[in-house]
């Protein structure tokens, strides 16, 4: 317990955790793309996640019922958003593309979000924050160029990729809708809310899918996918991004996202054997460089003005 405080009271040292789950979740959703109906798994993930939070932040929640009713609009969206829009495109996508093209789609997150928070909020990128960010994009196309800047050229993509660069178009709103949420409401009753929006708004395509014969496998492997995914995925993944955005900032969070490009390719030598080479070296080396770059300075400035909601409840 006293580790989990010490790491959540110093939120820049959270920030490679959500990819790190995430990265799992490319790989796995790939895997199960064809047998999984993207709604219905949607649903599931967020109906599971929204009943194992209730419990400990119910009381909370009922005591800030007019705030949630007050901004309910702020709260649909960000389940449209991040909870409905961002899984369900990217379980669509993936029955039609690579699990590396969505690894690499995903690392234009950091991109978009600095965009996205000045368009709806004005925040704006510091000039170290922004070299950061050149500095770990410079090493996600090394990666994807294997070494070679010519390569980039000759990528080739797919309806699932751009189904894949809608998806990521929703993330990095709900990156930036985090900030906006009011002071007054706690973050895990903020996203509690978030998750049982997505749930409800996942229903009727949920309902369209069983109505034309697609379920989800009952055997043990369906279970264990959906409580996979609905626990570390939907619950602890989030929960912490949420955390590290409210402290941090989107912008600088977004950058850790780069960190995908990272451990995508460590889990699939690990897992599968495939081969690292020294581009993913140099390639991963830019990347923690960037990350380190964007978060240290900025990043204990954001935590000074933060009040974790969790810790003062």
């Amino acid at each position: 317990m006293g580790l989990f405080r010490a790491l959540w009271d110093r939120p820049v040292l959270l920030l490679v955790l959500p990819p790190l789950i995430w990265s799992t979740h490319i790989t796995l959703s790939r895997a199960v793309a064809e047998t999984f109906p993207p709604f219905t798994l949607t649903l599931a993930r967020w109906v599971v996640a929204t009943l194992v939070l209730a419990p400990f932040v119910w009381s909370r929640a009922r005591r800030q019922w007019p705030l949630l009713r007050r901004h309910w609009v702020l709260i649909a969206i960000s389940g449209a958003t991040g909870m409905l829009g961002y899984s369900a495109l990217a379980y669509i996508a993936l029955r039609t593309t690579q699990a590396a093209n969505v690894a690499f789609i995903n690392s234009i997150l950091p991109l978009l979000v600095p965009f996205v928070a000045f368009a709806l909020t004005g925040e704006r990128v510091r000039p170290r924050v922004l070299v950061g960010l050149v500095v770990s994009c410079v090493g996600v196309a090394w990666i994807m160029g294997r070494g070679d800047p010519s390569a980039l050229l000759a990528l080739s993509f797919t309806e699932g990729d751009l189904i894949t660069v809608a998806a990521v178009l929703c993330y990095a709103l709900y990156s930036v809708l985090i900030r906006r949420k009011p002071a007054g409401l706690d973050m895990l009753v903020f996203l509690l809310a978030g998750m049982a929006a997505g749930a409800v708004l996942s229903l009727p395509f949920a309902v369209s899918e069983m109505a034309q014969g697609r379920t989800l496998p009952l055997d043990g492997w369906g279970i264990g996918v959906v409580l996979y995914i609905a626990l570390v995925i939907s619950l602890a993944a989030y929960l912490v991004w949420n955390h590290v955005i409210g402290a941090l900032g989107a912008t600088i969070a977004g950058v850790s996202y780069h960190l995908l490009s990272v451990f995508t390719p460590l889990m699939a030598y690990a897992a599968l054997g495939e081969r690292l080479s020294a581009y993913h070296g140099v390639g991963i080396g830019l990347i923690l460089a960037g990350v380190a770059l964007s978060s240290l300075g900025a990043a204990r400035t954001k935590a000074s003005e933060y009040r974790d909601p969790v810790n003062h409840a």
